[in-house]
């Protein structure tokens, strides 16, 4: 019976091996995208310590049945603020550098920050939480040391409103002054997390117009403090009118619009997606969707205006209990290929280090398989996007320029096929990076067949390519595959 199984495996595996031609010397440019356009999220929570998504742990929460909700010792667990001097994390978020790194989320838009030393014990009315000088401190250091400039977004609950409801601009005017202070800047910002989720300031009479009323204030307070700063607009998370009526009603005056994207609230927060469906095409085109939306949002309210991804992830509400497997790795990298390929400019992945989506576990600081596929998109994806020519199907074919090789590519080879090899016809020769994993919920993943893990004193291990001759090259089931083809000769790589 084995040895049947294994013969009927392997005739699985070949029925799709028929090679397509692809010739990356004549992939045409379509485009190109920032050089941080990998970025991570670190959590304002994680920064001044606090409840965030609780670890599932060995057993995830079951079906909610009779229950109305989750409880919130279900939901959350407290974490002390993150060690950002830590030298494993420090040195593995510099190997993802240039990149962006985005302090903000939902808690940060009740945090209070504390121009002062000591800090008050408890937060002052109408906040949720304190951050000290000392803690964003912190954030200015871990951003110059790993080679990521800072995004974030500013408290705009109760505690910073006038008696009227008004947003007043002290508190985001006292962070950008004391950021000035330490040499630091901040890249970027959107005026508040996710305001279409939820009443921005917790009271029913809060609306777009309240809110556009707000985004000018914060506009104007731009203008003064920080007159260099990105201005994201504007951070929003849904796909519904709310959405258009809080760009309609704040007006011209941003930069770059700017969106979160999440296919689906993990099982935490009672979602129901399947780690079944984790490779399908209707999950990984959810991507493609919310872009949609987006762009023409864009269209309509900032013609021309770049597009970033600023917080994104495989669920909502910390992940689902696979988001730390390589099963997501799928997810992870046909994400960035997509919106490379669609021209989105930035896509800021929540979180570095945080619950059950993070790129390190959060305990260890650990990599996790998406942690790996990060580095070798740092590594081996340019900034110039090439159109492969390849329709999409199981096998997923990005093309980017090769990173400081004049004419090289890089091909980004997903197949989401779980039972059937696919080929290709390449004219020359390239440098294999395949990873896959022994089973698709498992922690550890593989390159060219060896575990990847870092080494002593915390040393990442060396990334071996294996070299394959000019021809057919076979893609196994479920494998990622980068090809870089240094000898390409591409007319759009050569700059």
């Amino acid at each position: 019976m084995l040895l049947v199984g294994v013969i009927t495996a392997s005739l699985l595996a070949s029925v799709h091996a028929e090679a397509s031609e692809i010739t990356p010397a004549s992939m045409p440019r379509v485009g190109t995208i920032d050089q941080r356009f990998q970025s991570y999220n670190v959590e304002m929570v994680e920064v001044t310590g606090g409840n965030f998504w609780k670890p599932y742990g060995k057993k995830p929460p079951g079906p909610l049945q009779d229950k109305p909700a989750r409880t919130a010792s279900e939901l959350y667990a407290y974490r002390p603020p993150i060690d950002l001097t830590n030298a494993r994390l420090r040195g593995l978020a510099a190997a993802l550098a240039p990149a962006y790194l985005r302090v903000s989320g939902t808690w940060a838009n009740a945090t209070y920050f504390s121009d002062s030393d000591p800090a008050p014990l408890a937060p002052p009315a109408g906040f949720g939480g304190i951050l000290t000088r000392r803690q964003w401190s912190g954030v200015v250091d871990f951003s110059e040391a790993v080679g990521a400039r800072i995004v974030t977004s500013f408290a705009a609950t109760r505690g910073t409103r006038e008696a009227d409801g008004a947003w007043t601009p002290e508190q985001a005017r006292r962070l950008l002054a004391y950021t000035r202070s330490l040499g630091g800047s901040v890249a970027a910002a959107e005026f508040t997390n996710e305001p279409d989720l939820v009443s921005i300031d917790k009271t029913k009479d809060y609306d777009a117009t309240a809110y556009g009323r707000d985004f000018r204030t914060f506009l104007m307070l731009v203008k003064q403090a920080a007159p260099e700063m990105i201005i994201l607009g504007h951070g929003t998370i849904g796909t519904t009118a709310t959405v258009s009526d809080l760009f309609a009603a704040a007006g011209p005056g941003i930069d770059a619009v700017s969106y979160h994207h999440y296919g689906a609230v993990s099982v935490r927060c009672a979602g129901t997606q399947t780690p079944e469906a984790a490779v399908s095409d209707q999950w990984l085109s959810r991507t493609d969707q919310t872009l949609a939306f987006y762009r023409a949002i864009r269209d309509r309210f900032a013609p021309g205006k770049p597009i970033w991804v600023t917080e994104t992830g495989e669920a909502a509400c910390g992940g689902n209990p696979w988001a730390s497997t390589f099963l997501d790795t799928f997810r992870y990298l046909d994400q960035l290929g997509r919106l490379a390929k669609a021209g989105v400019q930035v896509v800021i992945h929540n979180t570095l280090a945080a619950s059950d989506y993070g790129l390190l576990d959060e305990r260890t600081l650990t990599p996790r398989p998406n942690y790996w596929g990060a580095l070798l998109w740092r590594r081996l994806m340019g900034t110039t996007v090439l159109d492969s020519g390849m329709p999409r199907a199981s096998l997923h074919v990005y093309a980017q320029c090769l990173p400081a090789v004049p004419g090289g590519v890089t091909l980004l080879v997903i197949n989401t096929d779980l039972g059937s090899s696919y080929a290709l016809t390449l004219p020359i020769a390239s440098e294999r990076y395949t990873l896959d994993a022994a089973t698709l919920q498992d922690a550890v993943v593989r390159l060219n067949g060896h575990s990847l893990a870092l080494e002593a004193n915390d040393k990442l291990p060396r990334i071996d390519s294996v070299t394959v001759h000019a021809g057919v090259v076979k893609f196994a089931p479920a494998t990622i595959t980068f090809l870089t083809i240094p000898t390409a000769g591409n007319e759009a790589c050569r700059n």
